[in-house]
């Protein structure tokens, strides 16, 4: 496959970046990217996500605009509110670049119906702001063997992490957090208030790592860093990063035949 004139000229900044380059342009052209969530974190990263020429977007949100969203949530504005975000998100990306496959779903995700929403996926990037809703996600990743990008933000915190725990060596998302979290408890930013920045420099960091780990064993980004979780901190500002290692008495991605196949 090849990039046709135009698209060649679209992201000639890309293809003029040795660690990306036209094999990789031409990679991210054939990935599925499912995004779950479409809020502080779904919202920037989309835009980027698009940017970058991800071929088919899979958007998932069964929320819609509220006026206290538009401090940090860029892709909508006044004339949005009290209308789906999925829909909405679709109809900016279909105006932005025509040539990208959008699918959306404005139905909350559930432990039911997670493993059809992910589908086909190359890569899941879950954004939303509850345990409960995270680690569906997570299982239903695990069980689909669909790599897991996770992030979260509140107040002047961030956290990326990425997780392949399908793999016989690799942790998951469970890993991480534990059980304990099953329930739907979250802290909100309601409650806890979020700088609306935050939300942007988290977002466009999930963005980028999602570039990476798409393009791993393709071309010279770098490898997608499985277990491996950043930490951003707005106060300081200041990042640090630590490796989860795989729980053997996880629920969700213990080894059995399904899994270390």
């Amino acid at each position: 496959m090849s990039l046709p004139p135009e698209r060649l000229d679209r992201f000639a900044r890309h293809i003029v970046l040795p660690e990306i380059g036209g094999a990789g342009q031409v990679a991210l052209a054939q990935r599925h990217l499912v995004l779950v969530g479409l809020g502080g974190i779904g919202s920037p990263a989309l835009q980027y996500l698009a940017g970058a020429g991800i071929g088919k977007l899979t958007l998932v949100d069964d929320d819609k605009v509220d006026a206290s969203n538009l401090q940090r949530q860029t892709l909508y504005n006044e004339r949005d509110v009290g209308h789906g975000k999925a829909v909405i998100a679709k109809r900016w990306v279909t105006g932005f670049d025509p040539a990208l496959d959008v699918t959306i779903s404005d139905r909350r995700i559930t432990r039911e119906n997670a493993s059809a929403l992910l589908e086909g996926a190359d890569l899941v990037l879950d954004g939303t702001d509850n345990f409960a809703t995270r680690l569906a996600v997570s299982d239903a990743c695990v069980a689909a063997r669909v790599p897991l990008l996770s992030a979260a933000v509140g107040r002047f915190q961030g956290q990326v992490g990425a997780f392949a725990g399908h793999l016989p060596d690799q942790s998951c998302y469970r890993c991480f957090v534990g059980d304990a979290f099953d329930a739907e408890d979250c802290d909100t930013c309601a409650e806890d208030g979020m700088l609306g920045a935050m939300a942007g420099w988290v977002a466009t960091f999930a963005a980028m790592q999602a570039v990476r780990v798409l393009l791993d064993g393709v071309s010279a980004l770098g490898e997608a860093d499985w277990g491996r979780v950043h930490l951003l901190d707005g106060l300081k500002p200041a990042m640090r990063s630590f490796t989860i290692a795989k729980d053997p008495a996880c629920s969700g991605c213990a080894a059995g035949p399904e899994v270390s196949a």
